[in-house]
């Protein structure tokens, strides 16, 4: 079986569309393991680790107010990332991951709270892009790699349900089907 990040390659390249990450407390873990996918050259544009908070706001334009009303661990700022870092670099889908890994909380949040977020073509539709809210267990490094695989199964998740008949036809063609 393959990765979830060969699986996101894949799809991005069959589609002909390209992604971009924002990481906070994952600080490129998630670039990584996309460009240690075969191809990835082919779908991803770059990324940014925002690791300070202040940097969230000037590369990635998220809302100053929002942050200093409610830190960088938020749901909104998650969403805000992946919006702001999809336009930043030019790409069809934008990725973000935000949350306390440990081992102090942060601006009031428990360790294991973390925010992923996917923006996407239908986000321009909607207005708004999916973040989901984790409450992880685990050490520091455990969160992060949990946080890693958390944004790229909300971003395939989101790929699969925008499959078009000819990526369904391959994904069959692929696992022996018709």
């Amino acid at each position: 079986m393959n990765s979830p990040a060969t699986e996101v390659v894949r799809l991005l390249t069959v589609r002909a569309e390209t992604l971009a990450v924002a990481e906070s407390l994952t600080g490129g873990l998630v670039a990584a393991e996309i460009t240690a996918a075969p191809g990835a050259s082919k779908a991803f544009r770059g990324s940014v680790t925002a690791y300070a908070t202040e940097l969230k706001h000037e590369l990635l334009g998220v809302d100053a107010t929002l942050l200093a009303e409610r830190g960088a661990v938020d749901p909104q700022v998650a969403a805000q990332m992946a919006a702001g870092v999809r336009k930043a670099l030019g790409a069809a889908w934008g990725i973000a991951t935000t949350g306390v890994a440990g081992p102090e909380e942060q601006d009031g949040k428990p360790v294991g709270t973390v925010y992923v977020a996917v923006d996407g073509p239908t986000s321009e539709l909607s207005g708004s892009g999916k973040v989901a809210s984790l409450r992880l267990n685990g050490d520091r490094a455990e969160i992060r790699m949990e946080s890693v695989r958390s944004v790229l199964a909300l971003l395939l998740q989101e790929l699969a349900g925008e499959q078009t008949g000819n990526e369904r036809a391959q994904d069959t063609e692929r696992n022996g089907g018709f």
